[in-house]
């Protein structure tokens, strides 16, 4: 078997590869590593908080977890359905030995996926992630028995802690704003709306009844269409996208353009530096991000450090540095001072922040960010290791970076969650990165 974590956790389609019997032995394990018999004396309880999106399978693989977990004498502290930094923030708040949210993310709804998170809610490195799987592999040893058995218990405050939180990541009031959330019936339709309600701004919920079936079903931060007539059909200042999880944020603006990740950041890079809160000038970013981020942070006198893809490689370089913000294209907006991990409610709050504080509408603020013709595709493969490394694709790389010169440039990577490998292109105008990238991914799916 291949490593079973990738670069958000382990995923995969509910009670096909990710199954009752996986997530059991997964939480025996994730127990022994993270939550180990014997520290602080026989008296104290070990706990891990365990929270989820609504997805239907949820529901059956929160069970095996906390088996799993109450198995080797762990408590299961439950927090139910939250976004994945709420899960991050309780496990630091709760004091709790380690979290798991169990989430797919922006991933359709057959799939699901295990995120766990080390003491004070921070993502694992790959050692603490490969002893997991390590234990796993080996089965477990002797159990408790009567009392020493973990118990579960409910965290009725959950959600009113994590509101509560991120309400102090500003002190501006959004009275006048009214914006459109998308909720992707996911995580956040409760909690999205609640924040932004109890900051001041007009609240307009869309896709914010799951059904534990419709999660990401053509809305939210991965399908933003829904979200831009209903921007411009309301007349809203803005909109906001958050992804099943809420982790993710994406936005629109009062014409229903599309503000990505690279934009909020340069909004939120901007605000920061003013008011003092960018440490060392610097933004933290991947390799996925747009010239056009570098080029306008060029501008601003701010640093930019790239990171390879996933929030997790954006934290450690963010934890490493000291500094004060980092994020992806994709809406992953990662403030330390608030949280250990991407938080989109957070986010949408401290955007909605510049603008009451600056009077500018999302579309002024976000004008610095001029976007490089940039194409994305995904290309589905059997094995995406292999097509990725194949010598013809290889080849086909090599050609286009050679034809793009200093104009633009490929990027060619597997995906970290499912079997795609994505070809990204950027070039001085877009029909010239469109067929460059068809080229590449061409070349792909011939050996996928």
């Amino acid at each position: 078997m291949g490593r079973l974590f990738g670069t958000d956790g382990v995923r995969g389609v509910a009670n096909r590869e990710l199954t009752a019997e996986l997530v059991l032995a997964l939480g025996s394990a994730a127990a022994r590593r993270l939550a180990p018999s014997g520290p602080g004396g026989p008296d104290r309880r070990r706990v891990a908080v365990v929270g989820r999106d609504p997805r239907a399978s949820g529901e059956m693989l929160e069970s095996a977890m906390i088996a799993g977990l109450t198995s080797e004498g762990v408590d299961a502290l439950c927090v139910g359905v939250l976004p994945t930094p709420a899960v991050a923030y309780l496990t630091d708040t709760y004091g709790a030995d380690f979290g798991v949210m169990i989430s797919a993310s922006h991933n359709p709804m057959p799939d699901n996926g295990i995120k766990i998170f080390g003491p004070g809610g921070h993502k694992l490195d790959d050692d603490a992630e490969d002893r997991i799987e390590e234990l796993l592999a080996q089965g477990s040893g002797s159990r408790p028995i009567g009392g020493e058995i973990g118990r579960v218990v409910a965290a009725p405050d959950a959600l009113d802690r994590y509101l509560a939180h991120i309400a102090t990541a500003t002190a501006t009031k959004l009275d006048g704003i009214t914006v459109v959330v998308d909720c992707a019936n996911g995580a956040a339709s409760v909690a999205a709306p609640r924040a932004y309600a109890a900051a001041g701004a007009n609240v307009i919920a869309i896709n914010a009844e799951p059904d534990g079936l419709n999660i990401n079903d053509g809305c939210g931060s991965t399908h933003l269409a829904q979200l831009q007539t209903a921007v411009v059909e309301r007349g809203a200042d803005l909109g906001l996208a958050h992804d099943g999880d809420a982790d993710r944020c994406l936005a629109v603006d009062a014409h229903g353009q599309i503000v990505d990740g690279d934009a909020i950041m340069t909004v939120l890079a901007l605000a920061m530096r003013e008011s003092g809160e960018l440490s060392a000038e610097t933004l933290v970013t991947t390799v996925m991000s747009n010239l056009g981020l570098h080029l306008a942070m060029r501008e601003a006198g701010i640093e930019v450090r790239t990171t390879g893809v996933g929030d997790r490689y954006v934290l450690e370089e963010l934890r490493s540095g000291g500094y004060s913000l980092g994020g992806e294209q994709s809406g992953h907006i990662v403030m330390p001072a608030f949280g250990t991990t991407g938080d989109g409610v957070l986010t949408g709050l401290r955007l909605m922040a510049r603008m009451a504080r600056t009077g500018l509408p999302l579309v002024a603020l976000a004008a610095p960010m001029q976007s490089v013709p940039q194409v994305l595709i995904n290309v589905e493969v059997a094995d995406k290791a292999t097509a990725a490394q194949a010598p013809a694709v290889r080849t086909a790389v090599a050609e286009a970076e050679a034809e793009l010169g200093n104009t633009g440039r490929i990027l060619l990577r597997p995906s970290g969650t499912e079997q795609l490998v994505r070809v990204m292109v950027e070039a001085s105008d877009e029909d010239t990165a469109r067929l460059v990238a068809d080229r590449v991914a061409k070349s792909v799916s011939a050996e996928g």
